[in-house]
């Protein structure tokens, strides 16, 4: 049975009697739904909200884009017409704009690390989840407790914190404090934990290939101190360990290891058992290929539960996933007793964050939403982590007085077409260099030289393959190259990409004119650039993040984020 009286729930007598009383008059369909933790993209469809609700009676919600009244309604509909009231998550891994349309951007994972102590974590937990909570959130699927100790992997490269376990801790550990005094409950992910490898779990099975020692020296003492400190539930990633795995079943065959929201030995042995979590498990999202590749859907969907997750993250679809677990139930799959343990967590959960009292916030909170105070605390993070990786050239700070016309290279990623246009970003910083003083030249790539010559085939003829150096050192002052290449669940790592072969983007010109680099996005651009003897990792393209990272270029305010091992790729070369 479950302790609901212990960390992390702490209930009460009464609390426990609704828990059991709730349970007790559950129908099976009802102890089916509470399973699942559902996704939602209709918005607020009242109609598709109730039907929803009578057919499945899903435990939990996670939405998918909108605005701010949308979602404040969609999330009040889903509350008014649940028998039980929903858990309601959102990312706010780097505050509420991945959730909420017009909502503000703190500062991703590792502006977290780069900042000094933890007052980056604060701000971004303290902005985000009052967003958050604004529209009716209760859950945050956050922090991100990975350790990232593979360069090359960018699947939490601009996610994690940091390679360093006590950075981690102590910046996971803030951010739990914040959003506890706002009565958001935190989800941690992803355990066994994700940075060690490149691959990406939404395209195929993670492999965390750690041993036991070095496992239990990154991963494992972060998780410690995390359940020590009180987390409230873990997302499962769909990664396997094997060290850990065979150490608890050493007849266990390489065929037969599956990713930790399968395997008992994880979830069991070590999560619940060596780690001594009591709090609720829920997987990733079933859809990503390291789940989906790995078993038939009609045994992932209750094999989940069966292993040790609580709750299961999202539908393929409705009808036929809620079959899948009631058949996963009648079969026996599912014990009687891993039903009863998932359910009281389930229900201790939502108990534990007072929702046998529910209370929807007012419509008038939402003004929260993008507020000027949060873009201040945006700019404060930015200000605080912004890191100057090197200067071996010694040309910092430049004065736009003395170095006031500018070439700016703006490389992005290639949009799905040209009719897609180009990343928006790369004007604000053109908008935000000729505040500060600077005369800027932008330079056109492929796909707006193309968007502005329709029907050519010969764009080559178009575009200046090269330029004479002679005429070039006398036209500019300072060459800048801003990097933003953006990755997500289309390939396993996410490098420099020039606009076109042979592109002149290319960076020729470092030894022609002085030149400083930006980063908007990864920490690892030097593999692809070494060549480049100035370089600044701003880790995002919101306004907040290139104003400080320009402002800092130019001699305006110090440097005061730190950068860690990882920018250095492993190599000699870009550390000249």
């Amino acid at each position: 049975m479950v302790d609901l009286t212990k960390k992390p729930f702490y209930l009460n007598k009464e609390q426990i009697d609704w828990v059991e009383e709730t349970i007790a008059n559950m129908t099976e369909d009802e102890k089916v739904g509470q399973l699942f933790t559902i996704m939602n993209i209709r918005k607020d469809d009242e109609e598709h909200i109730k039907a929803q609700i009578e057919k499945y009676h899903p435990g939990g919600l996670r939405w998918q884009g909108g605005n701010k009244e949308e979602n404040w309604n969609q999330n009040r509909l889903f509350q008014k017409h649940s028998k039980i009231p929903m858990v309601i998550a959102a990312n706010i891994e780097t505050g509420a704009s991945k959730s909420i349309g017009g909502g503000t951007l703190i500062a991703p994972g590792p502006a977290v690390g780069a900042g000094r102590g933890d007052k980056v974590a604060r701000l971004l937990a303290k902005a985000g989840g009052e967003e958050a909570k604004a529209i009716g959130c209760n859950w945050t699927f956050a922090p991100i407790s990975d350790v990232v100790s593979n360069w090359r992997n960018t699947i939490v490269n601009n996610r994690a914190f940091s390679d360093d376990p006590d950075n981690v801790i102590r910046n996971c550990k803030a951010y739990m404090e914040e959003m506890k005094k706002l009565g958001i409950a935190c989800c941690t992910k992803h355990f066994p934990g994700d940075g060690s490898e490149e691959r990406d779990q939404h395209l195929v099975l993670g492999c965390n290939d750690l041993s036991v020692e070095e496992w239990e020296e990154s991963f494992g003492k972060v998780y410690r101190e995390l359940i020590d400190a009180g987390v409230e539930s873990f997302m499962i990633g769909h990664i396997c360990q094997p060290a850990l795995q065979k150490k608890y079943n050493p007849s266990l065959k390489d065929e037969d290891i599956m990713p930790a929201t399968l395997s008992k030995e994880l979830l069991q042995d070590v999560l619940r058992g060596e780690l001594g979590f009591n709090g609720l498990i829920i997987t990733d999202a079933s859809h990503m290929g390291g789940m989906a590749c790995m078993a038939p859907r009609s045994h992932q969907v209750p094999g989940a539960i069966a292993a040790g997750c609580d709750m299961y993250l999202y539908y393929n679809d409705g009808e036929e996933d809620f079959e899948y677990m009631r058949e996963g139930i009648r079969s026996g799959l599912i014990t009687e007793e891993r039903l009863s343990d998932a359910l009281h967590r389930i229900l201790g959960f939502k108990a534990m964050l007072g929702l046998n009292e529910l209370v929807f916030p007012d419509k008038e909170g939402l003004s929260v939403v993008g507020s000027e105070e949060h873009h201040n605390m945006a700019y404060e993070a930015a200000d605080e982590s912004v890191t100057l990786v090197k200067d071996t050239q010694h040309i910092l700070p430049v004065n736009p007085e003395e170095r006031k016309r500018v070439r700016l290279y703006y490389v992005e990623s290639a949009p799905v077409s040209s009719v897609a246009g180009t990343d928006q970003a790369k004007y604000v910083v053109k908008e935000e260099l000729e505040k500060l003083g600077f005369e800027v030249d932008l330079h056109k790539n492929f796909y707006e030289v193309e968007k502005e010559n329709p029907g050519k085939t010969n764009l080559w003829s178009i575009l200046e393959a090269t330029e004479k150096m002679e005429e070039f050192k006398k036209k500019y002052d300072l060459v800048l190259l801003v990097i933003n290449m953006v990755g997500y669940a289309q390939e396993n790592n996410v490098r420099i990409k020039w606009d076109i072969a042979h592109s002149n983007e290319i960076p020729w010109y470092i030894h022609e004119v002085p030149t400083v680099g930006i980063s908007l996005n990864y920490t690892n651009h030097l593999y692809d650039v070494p060549q480049l003897k100035t370089f600044i990792n701003a880790y995002s393209s919101e306004r907040e993040y290139i104003r400080a990272a320009l402002e800092k270029m130019a001699g305006k305010s110090e440097f005061t984020g730190t950068a860690n091992e990882l920018v250095w790729c492993g190599r000699w070369e870009t550390r000249l």
